[in-house]
């Protein structure tokens, strides 16, 4: 034990080799907060239109037309999962442009706490719309927490009313192939969007529209408009930014050196950058 005490290794608070990940830590906060904070003075921050979000209006068009309902799938999580938060979101301007349109929407939630946060989303995009009167709260509805007894029920109720306009934003796992299966049988317009890249290939081969990953999220800052969530979303592009640079900055260097030979004056440098990134010297 007194060995152990003794030991150098055993005193030191700050390790030197972690350097470059705290450096890398401090970017990514201070990208992120810097970013935040400019959302907040209410600086424009332009971000791109996603084809997804333009065949919102094109599906719900079509369900009006044909006189059939809109189903909505926040996914199969509580809220304390991000992905059913963004979900939820979209919902909001799903359910705003079906009361513009005078459309049917349904709402089949897995979880009680999404079913009273998909109420009051779509009351809100309801009364936004100048319509409160077509609110329904009873379109909104809880169904089970049990996975594939959720999206049976789910199914059975896509069989009897066949949507014309599908949409699937959330958490998704075995159930996703089950649900854009049954979509694509009854005719629907299908649009998709998660982050579990598990499931993205089903929605990719079976739905009109997919979005994918961050595309996903950042459909939901884009629609929300919050300072946070798109102070969030420019941060992240510019760690992005940065995260490009030093590779290629990074490559064009060691090219350099590589170039010159073990005595080159670019060497000693590369060395040091790849014992920095955990690489050998």
């Amino acid at each position: 034990m007194l060995a152990d005490a003794a030991d150098p290794a055993q005193k030191a608070w700050f390790a030197a080799d972690k350097v470059p990940l705290l450096v890398a830590l401090a970017v990514v906060v201070a990208a992120v907060l810097g970013s935040i904070a400019l959302a907040r003075t209410g600086r424009p921050i332009r971000i791109r239109r996603l084809a997804g979000l333009d065949a919102v209006e094109e599906a719900v068009g079509r369900a009006t037309e044909m006189g059939r309902p809109i189903l909505f799938v926040p996914g199969i999580q509580d809220m304390d999962n991000i992905m059913t938060v963004a979900g939820v979101t979209i919902l909001g301007h799903v359910a705003k442009v079906a009361a513009e349109y005078d459309a049917e929407i349904e709402v089949p939630t897995s979880r009680s706490i999404v079913m009273t946060a998909a109420r009051d989303t779509v009351q809100a995009a309801y009364l936004a719309a100048g319509r409160p009167d077509s609110y329904n709260p009873d379109r909104i509805y809880y169904v089970t927490d049990d996975q594939f007894a959720y999206v049976a029920a789910t199914s059975g109720m896509m069989a009897r009313k066949k949507p014309a306009a599908c949409f699937y934003f959330g958490c998704f796992f075995a159930e996703s192939l089950i649900l854009a299966e049954n979509g694509n049988a009854v005719g629907a317009i299908q649009v998709a969007g998660t982050a579990e890249t598990a499931q993205l290939p089903f929605f990719v081969a079976a739905c009109d529209y997919t979005l994918i990953g961050e595309e996903f999220f950042a459909a939901s800052a884009y629609l929300s408009g919050e300072p946070d969530q798109v102070g969030t979303l420019l941060g992240q592009d510019v760690v992005k930014a940065i995260v490009w640079f030093v590779g290629l900055a990074a490559a064009a260097l060691g090219t350099v050196a590589a170039l010159q030979g073990p005595d080159g004056a670019l060497q000693p440098f590369v060395s040091a950058m790849r014992a920095a990134m955990g690489g050998g010297a």
